[in-house]
C-alpha cells in the first residue's frame, strides 16, 4: 500500500509540475545522476527551483503532496532516490525531470 501510495504521489506531483510548467517529454532519457547524488537541502532545492522555474516552484509550494514527495526524496539515500525516480518511469510525472535536473545542477549555489 505504501509503495503504491508513493507512486501515486510521485505521479500526481509530476503531473502537476508538468501541467504548470508545460514541460514536454524528452526524446532521450536524461542522466539522472545529479538528482540521485544531490547534497542539497529542501530549502536549497526550492530556491533553485524558484530561480529556474518560478511556475514549478509555485506549484510545489501549493501542494503538500509534492512537498512531501520532494522532502522524502531529498532525505533518502541515493539508492532509494534511484528507486523513487524509477517509479516515475512511464508515468506523466517523468515530464518534470528537466526542471528537477536544472534545480539539482544549481541548488548548491543557494
Amino acid at each position: 500500500m505504501i509503495k503504491s501510495s508513493a507512486r501515486l504521489a510521485a505521479a500526481i506531483g509530476g503531473l502537476a509540475l508538468s501541467l504548470a510548467t508545460g514541460i514536454g517529454v524528452a526524446s532521450a532519457d536524461p542522466d539522472l545522476t545529479p538528482l540521485i547524488n544531490t547534497t542539497c537541502t529542501y530549502a536549497q532545492a526550492m530556491a533553485a527551483l524558484n530561480a529556474s522555474s518560478p511556475d514549478a516552484a509555485a506549484t510545489v509550494s501549493r501542494s503538500p503532496l509534492i512537498q512531501g514527495w520532494l522532502g522524502s526524496f531529498l532525505n533518502s539515500p541515493p539508492d532509494q532516490r534511484q528507486r523513487m525516480l524509477q517509479a516515475l518511469q512511464g508515468s506523466r510525472a517523468q515530464q518534470f525531470l528537466g526542471v528537477a535536473l536544472d534545480a539539482a545542477n544549481t541548488c548548491n549555489n543557494f
